[in-house]
């Protein structure tokens, strides 16, 4: 592998410090299994950073789009309701709920919903088509100083395409009524190219109350230039409806009430709704250069669940909605130059990123059938955030980099609030220093170590709340959550063809703040502490083969002691994935994938856990010609009955005397497959 000189070096942090044109446009056909990471050693500044290209994500099937993320190894991605709302995600000690934690960007567009109606930094890439993504680079822990909210855990940025070598036009028909239909192509425009893309899928399920998903993509893009000097202007829309099977209780199953796939409420589900226009620009040349985007996101979501059936009202039951309607805009700046300080290297970056969400309203409503019968509360919110780092890297010596940054965001929250005493106006503001060094490489080796701070914000509401629903005082929360973290690793390419990374960290957290959906209130926990070791590895073959085994270990405790015991809720202690991907072996392509999900403690002094859940997915594929393949995916190939997800709370069903505390779980879905049809033309 290359070994960089300062000024190679200088520039290869000059290309990433302004994004590839990853928007540039890919000849899918000449990949071959090597370039389906880019991971190299010098390739980054930390050994749990890496980037995952277009060839590997088009080889590996997905079930549902979320789990595109996936690809983020010790990342696991589930579901807990219906297929239009947003995954469950786990990573680095964290049961991330929607996204908490591990920030989401597509092309620099923030996914992570702040204030939201469900729950805070919810993550729907729903609106994402799987076949544009150029690329996927992600990063874990606090370090980099362009990672601002919700990136304690780490970040994922995913790239679209600016073109395609080939138009693609492909039929997915599958188990339990699955279809999709999928048209893309791009075309020269004027000085550009014009990228179009329109995305429809149906699915009912294994339930007992048909899904019924009615998802509608679409995009449109225009692009000029090249990866030193270009821009792009893209449109995306979205529309999705469907029924949702809830999580359900283990109790009802047991006793023979309900089947595994059956729901207590099968009104539940929801109808959701996102459209954004964005826009890029950049420039760089030996001097350094310079990014803007800008970006402007309508959406609106009415998401009816009911997860106690009748605790609070057994007439009725307990089914709320959770609605909203959003308008987000956004715009990032920044500035790059190389320079030398006393003969050495240097690679400095300045950035401003900002953001403002318009809720009108973020509300709750009590219903019956997804009938409203009254409103629990009503908010309109103005949150407002603006984010200014700088960072410099610096080559003492051809074997050794640092990474200097330092960070700080200012908020302003406004709520007016339907809940006497719950309206106001705050302000908070957190600064994040960030330091890595890197050493190497020798005999394909190198080291590093990273520290840095990083924080994640608050509910605006329970930023100024007073009063809970049941009219008890209650105290403002902090807005900004601080964390701090540091890792040691290491990334090797001393063995052929073997590309192994090793992770050692450690993430302390000020508060686990809980949002409570159907109440829409925050509720203050306890400071924690997570570490752990990750091992990745990716094993090129020959042309055809490439094998992948990740492996994630990691630990969990609330830091301050209490009677109810030290384990996190939830908290995902071991990830394991093993992995094969052929490409080109004759006519015939294919993968396999399998995935290893941990027990978890459900309760603070760890006597409820759940069953660690262990999932296989295959693929196989054959090409007819140049233009025509035919590609059979299996989802849970053994048909393994487990748990997609698991909670231990609180719930009555109709018919008993007193509430019961249980386990509740959605399960994954029994095997099925998917046949695609694929002509590109």
């Amino acid at each position: 592998m290359t070994k960089y000189s300062k000024i190679a070096m200088a520039m290869a942090g000059l290309f990433a410090s302004v994004p590839t044109l990853a928007n540039e446009s890919i000849d899918l056909e000449e990949i071959q299994v090597r370039a389906h990471y880019d991971n190299a050693v010098g390739s980054s500044d930390a050994a749990s950073e890496g980037k995952v290209n277009a060839s590997l994500i088009k080889n590996r099937p997905i079930a549902r789009i979320g789990e595109i993320l996936e690809f983020v190894p010790g990342m696991i991605v589930t579901q807990h309701s219906g297929s239009g709302k947003a995954n469950q995600f786990y990573l680095r000690g964290f049961n991330l709920d929607h996204g908490t934690d591990f920030a989401t960007y597509v092309d620099e567009m923030p996914v992570n919903m702040r204030t939201h109606a469900h729950g805070q930094g919810y993550t729907d890439l729903n609106f994402l088509i799987p076949e544009l993504v150029s690329h996927l680079h992600y990063k874990k822990g606090p370090y980099s100083a362009e990672e601002g909210d919700f990136s304690s855990a780490g970040a994922a940025h995913l790239h679209l395409l600016n073109q395609l070598p080939q138009g693609i036009a492909s039929l997915t028909v599958g188990s339990y009524d699955y279809q999709r239909m999928l048209l893309a192509n791009s075309v020269a425009l004027q000085q550009g190219h014009l990228l179009y893309a329109l995305d429809v899928n149906h699915y009912d399920g294994p339930w007992q109350v048909a899904e019924g998903v009615r998802k509608y993509n679409g995009l449109l893009r225009y692009s000029e230039g090249d990866a030193r000097d270009g821009m792009t202007l893209t449109a995306m829309a979205y529309k999705n409806r469907w029924n949702s099977t809830d999580q359900i209780p283990l109790r009802a199953v047991r006793s023979g009430q309900i089947g595994r796939f059956d729901a207590i409420d099968p009104s539940d589900g929801g109808d959701s709704s996102r459209y954004s226009l964005s826009f890029a620009k950049h420039h760089r040349d030996q001097h350094g250069g310079w990014q803007i985007n800008a970006y402007a996101v309508r959406s609106k979501l009415d998401l009816f669940g009911n997860f106690t059936y009748f605790l609070s009202d057994p007439v009725n039951g307990d089914q709320t909605d959770q609605s909203e309607q959003r308008t987000m805009l956004g715009l990032n700046l920044s500035k790059s130059w190389l320079g030398e300080i006393a003969g050495m290297a240097m690679d400095n970056k300045l950035g401003l990123q900002t953001r403002y969400d318009k809720l009108s309203p973020v509300a709750l409503y009590k219903t019956a059938q997804t009938q409203r019968l009254s409103q629990i509360r009503s908010d309109k919110v103005e949150e407002s955030s603006a984010g200014v780092y700088a960072e410099n890297t610096l080559w003492w010596h051809e074997k050794l980099r640092t990474v200097a940054g330092l960070r700080y965001d200012r908020y302003q929250f406004d709520v007016k609030s339907s809940l006497a005493g719950n309206a106001g106006h705050v302000g908070d503001g957190i600064t994040s220093p960030k330091f890595s060094v890197i050493f190497g490489p020798w005999a394909n080796t190198e080291f590093f170590y990273n520290i840095g701070k990083g924080f994640h914000s608050n509910d605006a509401r329970a930023a100024t709340q007073t009063r809970l629903l049941d009219g008890s005082a209650a105290l403002p929360v902090t807005p900004l959550v601080s964390t701090r973290g540091s890792e040691i690793g290491v990334r090797s390419e001393w063995v052929p063809g073997l590309q192994s990374s090793l992770a050692i960290w450690q993430l302390d957290m000020d508060s686990e703040l809980l949002f409570v959906g159907d109440a829409g209130e925050t509720e203050p926990s306890r400071a924690s502490r997570r570490y752990g070791v990750e091992w990745n590895n990716h094993y090129v073959v020959n042309d055809w083969l490439l094998l992948d085994m990740d492996i994630a270990l990691s630990k969990a405790r609330f830091r301050d002691h209490d009677p109810a015991g030290q384990y996190i809720p939830g908290a995902i202690n071991k990830v394991a994935s093993l992995g094969a991907t052929v490409t080109n072996w004759g006519n015939w392509f294919g993968s396999m994938q399998l995935r290893y999900f941990g027990p978890r403690a459900l309760i603070e002094d760890n006597s409820v856990r759940s069953n660690a859940t262990f999932l296989t997915y295959a693929r196989i594929g054959y090409r007819y010609n140049q233009r025509t393949s035919l590609t059979l995916d299996v989802f849970n190939l053994f048909d393994r009955k487990a748990s997609d997800i698991d909670y231990y709370y609180e719930s009555q069903l109709k018919g008993e005397a007193a509430p019961v505390n249980d386990i509740h779980f959605h399960p994954v879905e029994p095997r099925a497959a998917r046949l695609t049809l694929t002509y590109q033309f």
